[in-house]
């Protein structure tokens, strides 16, 4: 079956923008205007796509079928106010994981279009591979939202606001925390004049396994069997950073509390 094709107006062209709106270009969507508070960055990604580059709401089109918003979550009501005016019978999406539909008040046609990856302006990603989560307030605007996503990714989810909320809150665990934790790897090594590389291979192996197997039964260490000598030894170790150590005796607790 032929896949349909909209007209898609992308509101901010930051890491998430620019990698959906280049992901649903490729899949044969058309961008058609590409909207940034600098004109350097609408500018950036509408040459890649094609569209209309500008760094004023007022100059976007007055319909598209979908108005992706992709800004920071704070700028989020401003923005829907802004653009509301003579596009009151468009469908307007946010790409956001913490924010509820909600944000749109009375807007008639209001969905989400979530995709759950941490992105990069120089790198792309795989969008076969990422699970993209919907929401919508009406069946056309949850129906737009799916046929949208379907173009890019074959994971696609339904889901509500509160839901989606505790699933960001996940991922700020799965990904934001884990990767604090090897920024304070690499500060532990970097006073001893050692390179982060050396974590890499341990690295890869540990998020290689929980492809397979459950997180839980990956954990490995000396908070796993609660071995509070060599416990005791790396907590004092850290004296000089009570923060950190804080941090080691926190996270070892609640180690030791999972495995129970």
């Amino acid at each position: 079956m032929q896949q349909e094709t909209f007209g898609i107006v992308m509101v901010g062209a930051g890491r998430l923008a620019t990698n959906l709106a280049l992901a649903l270009h490729e899949s044969g969507q058309r961008v058609v205007a590409v909207y940034s508070r600098t004109m350097e960055s609408a500018q950036r990604l509408a040459d890649k796509v094609g569209a209309l580059a500008t760094n004023d709401i007022a100059a976007l089109p007055t319909y598209a079928d979908a108005f992706i918003l992709s800004v920071k979550d704070d700028a989020l009501p401003t923005v829907i106010a802004q653009l509301r005016q003579g596009r009151e019978d468009c469908c307007f999406f946010h790409t956001a994981g913490s924010v509820p539909m909600a944000v749109f008040g009375e807007h008639p046609l209001q969905g989400v279009i979530y995709p759950m990856q941490t992105f990069s302006l120089d790198k792309r990603v795989d969008f076969s591979q990422i699970h993209i989560f919907i929401e919508g307030n009406t069946p056309q605007t949850l129906q737009l939202a799916r046929q949208l996503a379907q173009t890019v990714s074959p994971h696609i989810h339904e889901m509500t606001s509160e839901q989606r909320r505790k699933l960001h809150l996940a991922a700020v665990f799965g990904c934001n925390f884990a990767n604090h934790c090897y920024t304070l790897s690499a500060h532990i090594l970097e006073r001893e004049g050692l390179p982060f590389d050396v974590m890499l291979p341990l690295i890869d192996e540990t998020t290689a396994k929980v492809h397979t197997i459950h997180p839980r039964d990956a954990q490995t260490g000396p908070a796993v069997r609660f071995d509070e000598s060599v416990m005791g030894a790396q907590k004092e170790m850290l004296n000089d950073e009570p923060l950190l150590q804080q941090i080691y005796s926190l996270m070892s607790e609640s180690i030791h509390l999972t495995k129970l």
